[in-house]
């Protein structure tokens, strides 16, 4: 009886590894060999010709001086889109997710669809439909110029308000939907007790709904700020050559030059710079209540 109670207890301690493994194969498979892929060509030298490059592992830590000093604007540039698109997701998605969790009653399940209905459209299609609604000649540029709310060029498109506004549209049902999740969690009877302990509505919001809410902001922020930082599609279609982002400078190193290392050393850079950003971002806003 000893040696059975002893094989359920090796049995119960192996369990929850036997459990894990197909995930964390999965992870080394699709993640962690081509992360070190990555980092071994950004250390690479390339040789050949255009056509047929041939790599050499060689320590170059140059491609990395490159990446900062020849496309530093393209750098800031991104960060820069991907945090308005961010602040502007935020100003959209939290008064329709308020008012989807608490007022929108019967209605609730309509309204999400409604929501979610657009993304059902592959995300290219998406965007070319937004150089069509920004085009010189369409309606959108018409009214804003009948109110003389355009600037001396009279354009939208291919301006860096076009590629921040269809990063923001592209990106925000990730923060709706995590906003919206984290506000349905709040019982309204908190609401209610600080009504009645005379709080305005806005000391209700910054004490009671902002608070409680702060796991799906933190977890749409991170949804919307990661994809946005790293695209490239917007920029493309929406953007001009003064609006370039990094994703699209290595989408060109990768795809059109060749230049394999400065590629890799590229991206290398941005994850690095993400990583950073995101563990300093959630260390001040704090990670307990997400889950």
């Amino acid at each position: 009886m000893a040696g059975v109670a002893t094989s359920g207890r090796q049995r119960s301690r192996i369990a929850p590894y036997l459990m894990i493994l197909p995930a964390l194969a999965y992870l080394a498979v699709f993640f962690v060999v081509p992360f070190f892929s990555l980092a071994r060509t950004s250390l690479s030298s390339t040789a050949g010709s255009v056509y047929m490059p041939t790599l050499t592992f060689s320590w170059n830590f140059g491609n990395y001086t490159d990446a900062f000093t020849r496309y530093q604007d393209q750098i800031l540039r991104s960060f820069g889109y991907a945090i308005s698109a961010t602040l502007l997701c935020v100003l959209l998605a939290f008064p329709l997710a308020y008012v989807i969790a608490f007022k929108a009653g019967r209605f609730k399940n309509l309204i999400l669809g409604l929501v979610i209905l657009p993304f059902f459209v592959t995300f290219l299609i998406r965007t070319i439909a937004w150089k069509t609604i920004l085009a010189d000649d369409g309606w959108v540029v018409s009214a804003l110029d009948a109110i003389g709310a355009l600037g001396s060029d009279g354009r939208l498109l291919s301006t860096s308000w076009a590629v921040i506004g269809g990063l923001t549209y592209n990106w925000i049902i990730f923060m709706i939907l995590p906003l919206y999740v984290s506000l349905e969690k709040i019982d309204p009877r908190l609401i209610e007790a600080s009504k009645d302990l005379y709080s305005s509505n806005t000391r209700s919001f910054t004490k009671v709904i902002l608070p409680l809410s702060m796991p799906g902001l933190l977890a749409g922020s991170l949804l919307v700020f990661i994809p946005a930082a790293g695209d490239f599609i917007n920029a493309e279609y929406l953007g001009s050559t003064q609006t370039t982002m990094i994703g699209n400078v290595i989408q060109q190193q990768f795809l059109v030059v060749k230049d394999y290392p400065a590629a890799a050393a590229l991206s290398m850079v941005l994850m690095l710079i993400i990583l950073a950003g995101v563990l300093l971002y959630t260390r001040a806003l704090g990670t307990e209540d997400l889950v």
